[in-house]
């Protein structure tokens, strides 16, 4: 079955044709997949020998990580895409750079110059592109392709429209979330390849692509700065361990291995979360002006000295006067450095006015002296007493237990109301004993970074940012301090008591003031059926933010079950998931986080395989089909077929309407082609019945 053969979009070979441009493009991709071979034998070819044993081992390691970037999948195909230039360049696009024996490129990395026109070009701007073809592709092997005419005669013909592109997205998907260097468009491409110097906040609608763009923007990072960002390293977080073993494997599939991933409970993870705090308390914690009481905390601990220091060297008594010592501490305070750091000044700065004596006395004494003035038991004894050490732990632990120092710290800044909230609870008398919160973790984190600078990473990737407090916020901004954020979220989506309203307000606790601002609209991923039901909530949620469209072509289905009474519930569920099943893709049923236990026991019975999410996994077994998720955890997952459960309920279980509508929003849309709304419960007002 031969192609059209027209110009423009839409040239499009089925399986089978026997069309010598489909053989042609098999065969090379033959030859490169058989040039990818010969790097990665090179490679493990190669003897390492370094100066020393630990430059041999780090060699070592940096030949393992190329040798495995260069692992073949046969699964997939190595590029995606061609370009034809005016200039009669020909470049292929794929996901990593393969050359053939004398070094020619076979296939461009999508991350590289010249593979931007691919994604950038337009019959507006050609960008120099006469033709942009686009390639199926199934178990490793091209399929189809489709030709796009961008420049010249045929400029401007054609649909427009590319199948292989809306396939592509619209492909079922089974396990973790998948790259889309096939399908990156243009507005995502920017934001993928803002510079490292940029910081980046993309308020994204549900499907617009915002989490796998920025885990895209990482890997264009890592390729366009690698040198650098080996230094200063670069981290992903996420707001749950089950959404980053859900996007997990997204970098490593462009070659980027090292990436680590992590949480803002594990990012501040210095001692054991054993406790729990009643959710006004968390909220209080979680505000901006316990900053400042903490600090003062911190700081308070330092004492106006109460007597001069003497210093026996040899048959002098070195003098130094109460006042002179008052007059070195206050300056220090005032230098602006961290209390740690000012600390270990003073030893420096009293040896120093020690030495200043001893010259006007007729001594010559050099840096030697100075330092063994500086360590002598007198100056370190007179140090402490005046600028003693601070435990974090100490410090919040009698902030929160001794009502005469928090209302000290806490004068101006916090009521009398909301002192006694952070006190209501008993504590044990000593820090050791003490069950902390995740809340009290973050509060210990701001804690230290008043004591030692807290290290900056080069680039930090912050998802589903809206539903961090200001104290966590300040805690990430901590580890870009000097670097650069990818910010992402939906404010729509905000589920917790704190969440945030602007994005501005966000930025500022940050401390990424300034940054880039982009809102994606476009949804890819949910289908128009399910995100414009799903729409019906933004005027109470979020009435500021534009209201979603998807540019599917597939409109995906909403179905309603609605059983006579709540006991039947879980069999017309089983029902509706045993249905899911004789579809392909994968399946995801959420129910309200206390309906987990029983939801588990209906699948069970009926012998349905399936994985609960947030629980534990074993890492060799392969992914269910079905998915058991807490509305808790559905944030940033994806299914092909979403089964959400007793929305009210799910709505109910949060503290308030607004949270709750919030939270119904996120498991509605997390369907990628079928979203089956089962219940017994009325529905909330904007919804219908």
């Amino acid at each position: 079955m031969a192609a059209a053969r027209g110009p423009g979009l839409g040239s499009l070979l089925v399986p089978g044709s026997p069309d010598a441009v489909l053989t042609s493009e098999q065969t090379y991709l033959e030859g490169a997949r058989s040039n990818l071979a010969r790097m990665r034998e090179r490679t493990l070819s190669l003897s390492v020998q370094g100066g020393e044993r630990l430059s041999t081992e780090f060699l070592a390691a940096a030949l393992w990580h190329r040798a495995q970037s260069l692992v073949d999948d046969p699964s997939t195909a190595l590029f995606f895409g061609r370009t034809d230039h005016l200039d009669g360049g020909r470049w292929y696009i794929g996901r990593r750079h393969v050359a053939d024996e004398h070094g020619e490129p076979l296939v461009i990395d999508w991350r590289a110059e010249m593979s931007r026109a691919f994604y950038r070009a337009s019959r507006g701007q050609p960008l120099g592109v006469r033709r942009r073809r686009r390639f199926g592709l199934e178990n490793g092997r091209i399929t189809a392709y489709e030709d796009e005419y961008l420049d010249g005669d045929h400029a401007g013909t054609g649909t427009g429209r590319s199948e292989i592109l809306a396939q592509e997205i619209e492909r079922p998907r089974v396990g973790p979330m998948r790259d889309i260097v096939a399908t990156i468009q243009p507005e995502q491409d920017e934001i993928v390849r803002a510079d490292l110097a940029t910081t980046v906040c993309v308020q994204g609608a549900p499907g617009t692509g915002k989490t796998v763009v920025g885990l895209h923007r990482a890997a264009w990072l890592l390729y366009a700065h690698r040198e650098r960002l080996s230094r200063t390293g670069l981290l992903v977080i996420g707001p749950s361990r089950s959404f980053l073993d859900h996007v997990g494997a997204v970098l490593p599939s462009l070659g980027e291995l090292d990436v680590r991933h992590t949480t803002v409970e594990e990012l501040v993870a210095s001692v054991p979360v054993r406790g729990e705090d009643a959710v006004d308390t968390a909220a209080l914690k979680g505000d901006v002006r316990l900053a400042e009481v903490l600090r003062r905390a911190v700081w308070s601990h330092v004492r106006e000295p109460g007597e001069g220091l003497v210093l026996p060297r040899g048959s002098h008594r070195w003098r130094l006067p109460v006042h002179q010592v008052a007059a070195i501490v206050a300056e220090l305070r005032e230098r602006g450095v961290r209390y740690t750091a000012a600390r270990k000044m003073l030893p420096q700065r009293l040896a120093h006015a020690l030495l200043v004596l001893m010259e006007a006395a007729g001594d010559s004494p050099d840096d030697r002296v100075q330092d063994a003035v500086a360590r002598s038991r007198e100056v370190r004894r007179h140090a402490d007493a005046v600028w003693p050490p601070v435990d974090p732990r100490v410090v919040l632990h009698r902030l929160l237990t001794d009502e005469h120092f928090l209302a000290d710290q806490a004068s101006g800044i916090l009521s009398g109301a909301e002192q006694s909230l952070l006190l209501r609870e008993k504590r044990p008398r000593t820090p050791g004993a003490t069950r902390w919160s995740a809340t009290d973790a973050v509060l210990l984190d701001e804690l230290a970074d008043v004591l030692e600078r807290t290290p900056s990473l080069g680039h930090v990737v912050l998802d589903e940012a809206q539903d961090l407090s200001p104290m966590q916020l300040r805690a990430v901004g901590r580890r870009c301090s000097t670097g650069s954020a990818t910010v992402l979220g939906d404010i729509a989506q905000g589920t917790t008591p704190w969440a945030t309203f602007s994005w501005e307000d966000s930025l500022r606790h940050l401390g990424l003031e300034g940054a880039h601002i982009e809102e994606l609209d476009r949804g890819f991923r949910v289908p128009a059926t399910v995100i414009e039901y799903a729409a019906r909530l933004l005027p109470r949620i979020a009435p500021d933010l534009t209201p979603p469209s998807s540019v599917r072509d597939d409109p995906g289905s909403l179905e309603h079950v609605v059983v006579a009474s709540a006991s039947e519930i879980w069999s017309a569920t089983v029902t509706v998931v045993l249905s899911a099943l004789t579809r392909e893709g994968s399946v995801g049923m959420i129910v309200a986080d206390a309906a987990v236990p029983d939801a588990a026991r209906a699948l069970t019975a009926h012998g349905l395989v399936h994985e609960c999410l947030g629980g534990a996994r074993h890492p060799d077994r392969p992914p269910a089909r079905v998915s058991l998720v807490p509305a808790t955890l559905a944030k940033g997952l994806e299914f092909d077929h979403a089964v959400v459960v007793e929305p009210t309920d799910i709505a109910e279980a949060e503290p308030d309407e607004r949270t709750g509508l919030r939270r119904l929003y996120v498991v509605l849309t997390r369907a990628v082609s079928h979203l089956t709304v089962v219940r017994h419960r009325p529905l909330p007002d904007l919804l219908g019945d």
